[in-house]
């Protein structure tokens, strides 16, 4: 093939480059199509969110996001503004001339992209005539009760119609590139392939729908991964029409990605092609100027976390808080999925090891997990309201005893200590203990569950028995609602409250992803992931000991379940047996991994996705080496050649170590010197600025 019309794959501005001068560089157009554009749903929502700078940063003014209209979300989060590209806002006036109502403007998020966004109620009275096209297209057929896919078919249809709408404009040439989230947005994919639009398109699958079904089944879902017949299952879960579009979504896609290794093992047999691309998720890493300055937070957010635990147990406040580790998990209310039930059972065998062994340390641990609630537990509320009117009273009797003692030594006299608290002072103090007796135990949740007989948490804690006793060393509290600064019993954000904790725990079943893990090691907290989570498995590709670094990972891919726990528990005890300087040593570690998960890093991967898109869909105008996706190699932390942080990853001969063994473990650190060697481990970010003028790069030389 003649390479006069070949696309050079350098950047200008991030935007791939053709030699052919009828098609100038600023004519691409890059649109992203997602349901959860400016609508929070799920994950998604952060991938496209965190994600925007990088690409705008990349496209400029030429990147476009595509969402539903749901006025709630808009009125926080867009500031509505003309188009100031001439074809998208001749496609948009066009559709509003025919009844649609179109909002355009910039989304309120880091990097202020522009976003487009269709208005569902608006174009309803279609939806008949919608549904039939489709089922010509694709001979799908949409149930009349299924309000979200027939909520996805408008919202296709509206895409494909402002595509369709936009590529007139451009006499054929290839200028718009259009990448499709989910099955939601799938439709609109399906029907640009069917009218043979000029649009290079990207489908990419955060997770199946049916590995999602299945995993929460309770299935052994990935032993039997080529078992399946795959129709059935999506028919006897009445998901099979959903099913059937993200497949199809996936077969008329020019480039199919997923997010992680795992997801492209499971969509490979779920639904029967293999990713072109996997495109890890990211997320926008902000570093302190201060290199410990995320250490000073924790630090923070561990007395404001304590502070809620002296309410909550008062009465039964028999352990040390200074000896106390916080464990949490959060997400959505998916009992197996998220790993919930393995990680009560080892809580259940941790608090029987720390019991055994007489340990000092207590472990308080939270399940911020949303499901149906009535309101706050009276006991709960009761709890923070005798919290605070024990420090009250304390700082009454202090600013009394306080002026009585500068009084005296004013005049130059050693107060009598036994007449500064007179008798008042000490009825005060004695009512306030006694309000402090309590007759029942600290409650395990802090808000009446509205089927609190059939939650699987609260049985599954009626079954193990963990009440908070005064003997337990693991304690638990269920948070059956999301944190907010605002809340009465725990005014924590999400984001403070992570970096309070000293350990988030997501033993998940099912996890195509995993954010939590992710947003728990860009602040700084260790936390504990399985090889069945993408996070899992792209830290267990990239870090040579992951557990050194923080980041423990369960084996629940070729291990029994019981096994699997038994790992997990040995992994949280091991933990409890750190002291204070290793737990700082690990912290130190973890923070340095959250260069692994910079968009500016990441990126590249979307990039790859994108440019084999254009080679695809347009051979004549853009060409590129085959080539396999962006390589990873020297991106890695090898193991740190200093003192393991735990004592689970390097056991002593006797159990009895001394103190000098701890002295001299702790003089082998180097903070410096083991960060500056992990930053030289990292290759710089593949570089999206502009190019110095007069060079050009080759075929392919944008590899790594």
């Amino acid at each position: 093939m003649p390479l006069a019309r070949s696309l050079s794959m350098t950047s200008l501005n991030g935007l791939p480059q053709c030699e052919d001068e009828d098609l100038p560089v600023e004519d691409l157009l890059l649109f992203e199509i997602s349901w959860e554009v400016t609508n929070k749903v799920g994950g998604i929502y952060t991938v496209i969110q965190t994600k925007a700078k990088t690409t705008a940063d990349e496209w400029g003014e030429n990147y476009f996001l595509i969402g539903p209209y749901f006025e709630q979300n808009v009125k926080t989060q867009v500031e509505f503004s003309e188009p100031p590209n001439p074809a998208v806002k001749k496609a948009m006036d066009t559709m509003k001339s025919q009844g649609c109502q179109v909002f355009f403007g910039r989304w309120l998020i880091e990097g202020s992209p522009y976003v487009l966004l269709f208005d569902i109620g608006s174009a309803a009275w279609n939806l008949d005539k919608w549904k039939g096209e489709f089922w010509e297209v694709s001979n799908i057929g949409i149930p009349f009760h299924d309000r979200e896919a027939n909520d996805a078919v408008i919202f296709g249809s509206l895409t494909a119609w402002f595509l369709k709408e936009l590529s007139c404009q451009f006499d054929d040439k290839p200028n718009i590139i259009a990448h499709f989230h989910e099955w939601q947005a799938g439709v609109g994919l399906i029907l640009s392939r069917s009218q043979k639009l000029p649009v290079a398109t990207i489908f990419t699958t955060h997770a199946t729908l049916l590995g999602r079904y299945l995993c929460a089944a309770s299935i052994d879902f990935y032993n039997n991964l080529d078992q399946f017949d795959i129709d059935k299952e999506a028919g006897e879960r009445q998901i099979y029409h959903r099913y059937c579009m993200e497949r199809a979504s996936v077969h008329c896609a020019h480039v199919f990605t997923t997010v992680s290794q795992i997801t492209a093992t499971e969509a490979e047999h779920m639904l029967k092609k293999s990713p072109d691309v996997v495109t890890p998720n990211g997320l926008n890493i902000k570093k302190f100027s201060a290199m410990h300055e995320f250490q000073n937070l924790h630090s923070m957010y561990k007395a404001r976390i304590q502070e809620f635990i002296r309410g909550h147990f008062y009465g039964h406040l028999d352990f040390d808080l200074d000896k106390t580790l916080f464990f949490f998990i959060a997400g959505r209310y998916e009992f197996s999925n998220k790993g919930a039930d393995m990680f009560l059972e080892a809580l259940s065998r941790l608090n029987f090891l720390l019991r055994v062994h007489k340990t000092d340390v207590t472990v308080i641990v939270f399940f911020i997990m949303p499901a149906k609630t009535n309101n706050f537990n009276v006991e709960t509320l009761k709890g923070q309201a005798v919290r605070k009117q024990l420090w009250d009273t304390a700082q009454s009797v202090k600013e009394k005893f306080g002026r009585k003692l500068y009084n005296s030594l004013l005049k130059g006299e050693i107060p009598d200590l036994n007449k500064i608290l007179d008798r008042d002072d000490i009825s005060i103090m004695k009512r306030a203990i006694f309000t402090t007796q309590r007759h029942t135990l600290p409650p395990v949740t802090t808000h009446n569950m509205i089927d609190d007989s059939n939650d699987p948490i609260l049985n599954t804690i009626r079954r193990i028995g963990l009440f908070n006793n005064r003997t337990d060393r693991v304690k638990v509290i269920l948070h059956p609602e999301f944190l907010s600064s605002t809340s009465p019993l725990l005014p924590l954000d999400y984001e403070e409250f992570v970096r309070g904790c000293h350990l988030g725990v997501f033993p998940s079943y099912y996890e195509p992803w995993g954010y939590t893990p992710a947003e728990c090691t860009v602040m700084g907290i260790p936390s504990v992931t399985t090889n069945l989570s993408g996070f899992g498995c792209f830290m267990q590709e990239h870090v040579a000991d992951p557990a050194a670094y923080g980041i423990y990972i369960v084996d629940r891919r070729f291990r029994s379940p019981d096994e699997s726990c038994n790992q997990l528990t040995q992994f949280l005890y091991g933990f409890c047996q750190q002291n204070r300087r290793q737990r700082i040593i690990q912290r130190n570690r973890t923070e340095r991994l959250s260069d692994l998960l910079d968009w500016k890093y990441l990126g590249r991967y979307y990039m790859h996705a994108r440019h084999l898109a254009l080679s695809r869909t347009f051979p004549v105008k853009f060409e590129m080496e085959p080539s396999a996706p962006p390589k990873t190699e020297g991106f890695r932390f090898p193991r740190p050649s200093s003192v393991p942080p735990s004592p689970s990853v390097s056991q002593h001969s006797s159990p009895h170590h001394s103190e000098a063994e701890d002295e001299d473990e702790d003089e082998r650190y180097d903070e410096d010197e083991e960060a500056e060697r992990d930053r030289q481990n990292i290759k710089s970010p593949f570089s999206i600025g502009a190019l110095p003028q007069g060079k050009k790069k080759q075929h392919g030389e944008y590899r790594n």
